[in-house]
Order: C-alpha cells, then sequence, then structure tokens
C-alpha cells in the first residue's frame, strides 16, 4: 500500500512539472500579444488626450474671436479708429497631432499697429543704426557768466514822475511790447530832465530779479553811459520799436528767464560793458546790435562806462 502511494505522487509531481513547462510556454507565446496590447492601450490613450486638447484650442479660438469682437465694439464706440489686417493664428503643437494654422481677421488700434505682418518662417531683421551720441543741454547755471545771458531790450518810456520818497529816483512806466508795462527804477532824477525822459525809446536789463526801491518794486534797469559828471542813455537805432532785443554775434547763448542773485551773473558782466571811443555801446569790444537795424551808442559818452 504504502507503494502505492509513493507511485501516485510521482505521477502527481510528474503532471505538475508538465503543467510548468506548459506554462511557461504559454506566457512567451502570450508575451508578445501582451506588449501590444499595451502599446494599443497607449495609443487609444494618447488619441483620447489628443481629441480633448484639439477640443480645447477650438473652445480658447472662439473665446478669444468673442474677446477680440469686444474689444472691436468698445473701441468703436470711443472713437479709435480700426485696422484690419489678416493675422496667422496656430493652434498650439501638440505630441502625434498636427499643428493647424488659419487667418483669421483681427482689430488693431491704428494708433497700436507698429509692426508690419511677416511671414514666420522667413522673419525680417531690421537693421540697428548706431546712435549718435546725443550733447546734453546745457543747464542756465552751467553756461558761461557772460553777456549772452543778460536779456537787453528796447523799451518806451510812456510816463515818468519822482519816487514819493526819494528825490533822485524816477519812477518809470515802460512799454517792452509785453502783456501789461513795467514799473522800473532809476537813479536819474536831478541828471537827466523828466521831459526828456518820457516818450523816449531806451535799453533796459529786463532779466534781474525785481527788487524794492523805497518802497516801489522796480522790474528792470535803464542802461546809461555815465561818469560822476556826466550820463547819456544809451540810444538805440533808428527803426527800433519796444521789444527788440540786443544781441552780441561773439556770444550767441540764450539768456536766462531770470538771473539767479547768488550766482552774480550780473555782477560778472557789468565790469566789460562801456562805450568805446566811438561812443558804440559794447561788452568786451562786441557791438550791442538789433538785427537788421544797427548798433546802439553813448556818442556824447565815448570811453565811458555803461551801467
Amino acid at each position: 500500500m504504502f507503494q502505492g502511494k509513493l507511485v501516485m505522487a510521482a505521477s502527481v509531481r510528474q503532471q505538475l512539472v508538465e503543467r510548468a513547462l506548459t506554462a511557461e510556454k504559454l506566457l512567451e507565446q502570450l508575451s508578445p500579444c501582451l506588449i501590444k496590447l499595451k502599446e494599443a492601450t497607449a495609443a487609444k490613450l494618447c488619441a483620447k488626450e489628443v481629441e480633448e486638447l484639439k477640443l480645447s484650442n477650438a473652445k480658447l479660438r472662439a473665446d478669444v474671436e468673442q474677446l477680440v469682437q469686444r474689444l472691436r465694439r468698445a473701441e468703436e464706440i470711443n472713437g479709435v479708429k480700426q485696422v484690419y489686417c489678416s493675422t496667422p493664428t496656430s493652434s498650439p503643437a501638440t505630441p502625434n497631432g498636427p499643428s493647424s494654422t488659419a487667418e483669421s481677421s483681427v482689430n488693431i488700434p491704428a494708433e497700436k499697429t507698429n509692426q508690419s505682418n511677416t511671414k514666420p518662417e522667413k522673419p525680417q531683421q531690421k537693421k540697428v543704426k548706431p546712435k549718435k551720441e546725443q550733447k546734453a543741454p546745457v543747464k542756465a547755471d552751467e553756461a558761461p557768466a557772460d553777456i549772452s545771458r543778460v536779456l537787453l531790450k528796447v523799451g518806451r518810456i510812456v510816463d515818468v514822475k519822482l519816487h514819493p520818497d526819494a528825490d533822485t529816483l524816477y519812477v518809470e512806466t515802460v512799454d517792452l511790447a509785453e502783456d501789461k508795462p513795467r514799473t522800473i527804477l532809476s537813479g536819474l532824477a536831478g541828471r537827466v530832465p523828466m521831459e526828456q525822459m518820457r516818450d523816449r525809446l531806451a535799453l533796459f536789463a529786463c532779466n534781474l530779479k525785481p527788487a524794492k526801491m523805497r518802497g516801489i518794486l522796480s522790474e528792470g534797469m535803464i542802461m546809461c553811459a555815465s561818469s560822476e559828471s556826466k550820463i547819456q542813455i544809451v540810444e538805440v537805432p533808428a527803426g527800433a520799436v519796444p521789444g527788440d532785443i540786443v544781441t552780441f554775434s561773439d556770444y550767441p547763448g540764450e539768456p536766462d528767464k531770470q538771473l539767479n542773485p547768488k550766482k552774480k551773473i550780473w555782477e560778472a558782466v557789468a565790469p566789460d560793458l562801456k562805450a568805446d571811443e566811438n561812443g558804440v555801446a559794447t561788452y568786451k569790444g562786441c557791438p550791442f546790435t538789433i538785427a537788421g537795424k544797427g548798433i546802439c551808442k553813448a556818442p556824447d559818452c565815448p570811453n565811458f562806462p555803461i551801467r
């Protein structure tokens, strides 16, 4: 009986070995099928993702088109001129999926169209021109302290009277072709008769800082050639009119809007103002000139300083 059981066990073991071998053969045969099945499943999943991406892309394009239309209507309401141009619109590339290109009409405000349409495959390269070095404008405080910074203008004295609190001061009303006449004080009372002052043309420094003289604000200074014993108001050339500006050929700069007293520009310029030996008013030998009309003079006071 024991021997019979051993025979049976050997038979069962043999059967198990055979089945194991058979199972291994089946696995070998099924392996290629499993690989193909995996690939097919992956392909299906990929195709599904591609379709989902296409749908999402289509929805985005529709949303963009709606927003463009709304923008166009809003800009037309606000009076913004529209310029229409065909612009390529391409869908984003997806794995194993084709990219589509379509032309759509896009509204572009006229003031924002700075670029021309170019083909993406042949972009035009702009030639970059070398930038020229721009010289920084010279600030007034950095300009040379010369006569070009002083504004000298022709004015007409339309009225003159004595200062109520100073016997040596005239209070003059001067027409300089500005919005309104200026009040200018001078120390000519007692030296130049009042009748010679009224209704005459003269030169005035017009960008000095206004200053009070015995309680009255003076907005300029009359130009005279003078010494302790003699004085003459600088004469303007024939044809000069109120508002004409004196220029200096050797000093072409622009006058300051108002001279800064702290910079002492006038104090630097004044010592070089004088009438030459011929009575011509000059700054460092350069004549006071009114363009197209002539030069200014103090013929009775040659070699006198001008103040």
